[in-house]
């Protein structure tokens, strides 16, 4: 059963005006290195894109991997939760994964469950997530609660990219 971590990025852009991975998303990377050294991955995938034009939030996940040994896989395009799991799951299925372990931070789990759990489902890939332990951002909460009514939209034009894909 090959198994692979996805970490979806988050970035923002920092006082001198780079837009660099927040210090959450180093938590998240450090969260996934922790599981990749027990799990042992068929892959790690790194999601996120760049509003800039810099290196893209996995580029920079990916050069921020301090875990063991693995199939390190950049995904540099997704600027949503929901293309995080659209653009992820053909790589998955690429590699003959079945099963993907979700690293996100807890006031993102809600909409990670509705976006990777739905999509990669409907292809076979059983889901899993983990949670670092963390006290969550009241911004962090309020972004999440303000981003819930977009899902349904969300998730009909990820499932609108990955039928184009197929076909």
């Amino acid at each position: 059963m090959p198994v692979a971590v996805v970490i979806p990025g988050h970035a923002a852009y920092a006082g001198d005006g780079v837009y660099r991975i927040s210090a959450r998303c180093r938590q998240l990377v450090a969260e996934a290195e922790k599981l990749a050294a027990t799990l042992s991955p068929a892959a790690v995938v790194f999601s996120g894109g760049s509003r800039d034009g810099g290196p893209s939030e996995a580029e920079q996940m990916r050069d921020a991997w301090r875990g063991p040994p693995a199939d390190l896989v950049v995904e540099p395009t997704a600027l949503t939760t929901a293309e995080n799991a659209a653009r992820t799951l053909p790589l998955l299925l690429d590699r003959g994964i079945d099963t993907a372990v979700i690293v996100c931070a807890l006031p993102h789990l809600p909409r990670a469950r509705i976006f990777f759990g739905r999509l990669y489902g409907a292809r076979g890939v059983e889901t899993r997530f983990r949670v670092p332990r963390a006290v969550p951002a009241l911004s962090a909460i309020g972004w999440e609660l303000a981003a819930l009514p977009l899902c349904p939209w969300q998730l009909r034009a990820a499932r609108a990219e990955l039928d184009r894909r197929a076909s």
